[in-house]
């Protein structure tokens, strides 16, 4: 049985599956910088827990308030963190968990709530390195990750709008890149 997510204003169908497989690509983000948080908010859980949520979605469980709530919340904490690489950390939390309820709206600006969180963490990498080609490195690593049911999900929106802040820039870069793979 296919278990398809269908809104009335939705312009295609997501399964669960689909969706979990989103979720796995930007929780495995969120994972990989979560400790850029957690080194300057050590008594903050709000990413952690969102993390954790979304982790139970992909492992089978059904959506709920639980992945919702969370994101909100560490969406909160990224808004209340002291450093960049924090609040981009923490954002990917926030986006990790909200992956469940990815819409099937085709614009554009979906497509951040499916790669924000890899090119928060390329960000972070080019904050944190000394190598001018780090924030290139983790597209490229975020490019490779990307399974087929990720980049068919994908192409089923239109390109991500070009933006202006450095993570909008490095989101474009990966969504291109990820189109011209299949």
């Amino acid at each position: 049985m296919i278990d398809a997510m269908t809104t009335a204003s939705g312009d295609f169908d997501l399964t669960m599956d689909e969706l979990r497989a989103v979720a796995h690509y930007v929780a495995k983000s969120a994972e990989g910088v979560y400790p850029f948080f957690a080194e300057v908010c050590p008594d903050d859980p709000r990413p952690r827990a969102a993390i954790d949520a979304a982790w139970q979605f992909i492992n089978g469980a059904r959506r709920s308030n639980l992945q919702r709530m969370t994101s909100l919340d560490a969406h909160r904490a990224a808004r209340e963190a002291p450093t960049e690489a924090a609040r981009l950390a923490a954002r990917a939390a926030g986006d990790a968990a909200s992956a469940a309820y990815l819409h099937p709206i085709a614009q554009g600006r979906q497509v951040g709530h499916i790669l924000r969180a890899a090119a928060c963490t390329a960000r972070i990498r080019e904050l944190t390195n000394d190598d001018p080609l780090a924030g290139a490195s983790a597209i490229e690593d975020a490019r490779r990750r990307a399974t087929p049911v990720l980049i068919d999900v994908l192409n089923r929106y239109p390109e991500f709008p070009r933006g202006w802040s450095r993570v909008e820039q490095l989101m474009s870069v990966l969504d291109s890149s990820l189109r011209t793979s299949r």
